[in-house]
């Protein structure tokens, strides 16, 4: 096995070169614009929200219904037009291995059906709600037009039971995404599918593919659900420390066992790797006793798209035999780079490509920080397929962190300084369980700022002692390093990204360009921290 420093050390090498202090930079420098980081509720922002988001206005800020919303989507073009039908139904789910629950879903299955268009189609998709509650679909990583991007309250009305709803929009990217609700905590039931889009002119050259989706599950089993332990969890950790026992004393409203993990610890993450004890951890809805299957000929080279659809748990994945070299991040191309084994936070999406050995290796996804994995299958040729709880030596080998990463020429951020910085604290803790950004509860009339055609700088300052996956809706940043008044502006970012993992008492910067118009999501794609009101919006102001 290659030598290598502590894993922690790799993720962090890219966030925190120089070690600056996170609160000492969230209180140093001055943003000559830092009205526009916490502007704060105003009489504007009042009357520019209704209960009909997607009507269109002429307050302080574009709605997702105004003209200037459809101006941009008329510029991205009118491809081919891709029409599917998605249904949101209660249902029996098949987990592998005897295992059944009652669970909501896509059409009856887990995950539900990949939907696969080009880039340049338009996709029309109708959403028949069949669940005995309202619901929406969250194109995650796409920028869709604003008022097609599924948060209630805030770009769209949720669509009510037994009533349809149809997302309509163009795509110009290409690669790897997925779809879920953003209505509290639905994304931790089965309601969850890929998405890939196809570039019509494709570099890479591949024998096959395999879509990985990598999920956490307590839906259904033993009367849990995930608002169930949404509301266990609200009732924080009291006056014990996270790790520490107790947590079955605490106050429950469900029927089902206590759901609160009393211990996560990841060197790798900088503390606890998450709050949820689940009972069973999947790979293309399967238990590791079952695992998916996926067969080539030795000597095939595999793209791997692996997508983390989890509302709790970062996975630590590798394909024990094989090393993987990492093509895309967040569904944009990367300078291809060699690694063992990938981190995917919550949201996360890695492509990689194989070339498959003879034999059966299995592809191993470590619940981070939980003493558990899922597990699913390469088979190329014969021989026993290995144990469930098989753990390559690949996953504590290499671990290549989306810090490390380069974008690709054609998709890089030019060089450019930035016109605005918004600095942004992560509060709250395990204790209360009262996460947030700025020590504010979330209010979708108050916004962050930004104009058309600006370069943004996002700096999140996490103060907490657990570690975050930040997503932004709509757009797609560039990965620049660790934020405070040492770093470095006005050169090219990395990777570009929609969702960056923020260690614990550290700080990340992140920049995009401001060319889609409306208000957008900024959250913690925790479902459980995000509905615990780590969440705030970006709006676009005339």
């Amino acid at each position: 096995m290659p030598t290598q420093p502590t894993r922690r050390a790799v993720l962090g090498a890219g966030i925190a070169m120089a070690g600056t202090g996170v609160l000492a930079a969230c209180s140093s420098g001055t943003d000559p614009q830092r009205h526009a980081a916490n502007p704060g509720p105003t009489h504007h922002d009042a009357m520019n929200h209704s209960p009909s988001p997607a009507s269109g206005s002429r307050g302080e800020y574009i709605s997702p219904g105004d003209a200037e919303v459809a101006a941009v989507e008329a510029k991205r073009g009118s491809g081919p037009v891709r029409k599917i039908n998605l249904t949101a139904t209660p249902g029996r789910l098949d987990l592998g291995g005897g295992l059944t629950v009652n669970s909501w879903s896509f059409g009856d299955r887990l995950p539900g059906k990949e939907v696969r268009i080009t880039a340049g189609d338009t996709l029309a998709v109708t959403l028949a709600n069949h669940l005995p509650t309202s619901t929406t679909v969250h194109w995650h990583g796409l920028h869709v037009r604003n008022d097609m991007d599924g948060v209630p309250e805030l770009t769209q009305s949720a669509v009510k039971r037994s009533a349809e709803f149809t997302y309509r929009f163009a795509v110009s990217q290409s690669g790897t995404y997925w779809f879920h609700p953003h209505q509290g905590v639905q994304q931790d039931r089965g309601l969850y599918a890929p998405l890939i889009i196809d570039d019509p002119k494709e570099p890479l050259s591949y024998d096959k593919e395999w879509v990985v989706v990598l999920d956490d599950w307590v839906d259904g089993v033993e009367g849990s659900t995930p608002e169930e332990v949404l509301a266990e969890l609200s009732h924080g950790m009291g006056g014990m420390e996270h790790g520490s026992s107790g947590a079955d004393d605490k106050p429950r409203s469900g029927s089902g066992p206590s759901r609160v993990l009393r211990s996560a610890p990841s060197e790798l993450l900088g503390g606890d790797a998450g709050d949820v004890d689940y009972p069973y951890y999947l790979i293309n809805g399967r238990v590791p006793k079952d695992p998916t299957t996926f067969t080539a000929k030795p000597g095939d080279r595999i793209r791997v798209r692996i997508i983390n659809a989890g509302g709790d748990t970062p996975f630590r994945v590798a394909l024990g035999g094989h090393r993987m070299t990492i093509t895309h991040a967040d569904g944009f191309p990367v300078r291809h780079t060699t690694t063992d084994a990938l981190l995917l936070g919550m949201g996360e999406r890695y492509d990689v490509l194989v070339t498959a050995r003879d034999g059966v290796f299995p592809l191993t996804a470590v619940a981070e920080g939980k003493r558990a994995s899922a597990l699913a299958l390469l088979r190329t040729g014969g021989g026993a397929a290995p144990a469930a709880s098989v753990l390559p030596e690949e996953l504590t080998g290499q671990l290549v962190s989306a810090f490390e990463l380069k974008a690709d020429e054609s998709v890089a951020l030019a060089t450019r300084k930035p016109d605005r910085t918004i600095r942004i604290k992560m509060t709250g803790g395990m204790r209360a369980f009262d996460w947030g950004f700025d020590h504010q509860k979330y209010d979708p009339a108050r916004r962050h700022g930004v104009r058309p055609g600006e370069r943004v700088r996002l700096e999140f300052y996490n103060i907490t002692e657990m570690w975050h996956p930040i997503h932004l809706h709509g757009h797609t940043f560039g990965l620049a390093g660790r934020a405070g008044p040492r770093s470095v502006l006005g050169r090219a970012p990395g990777a570009r990204k929609d969702t960056a993992i923020v260690l614990p008492n550290r700080s990340v910067a992140v920049e995009f360009d401001a060319n889609n118009p409306g208000l957008w999501m900024l959250h913690c794609h925790n479902v459980y921290h995000s509905n615990m009101n780590m969440m705030t919006v970006l709006g676009y102001r005339r």
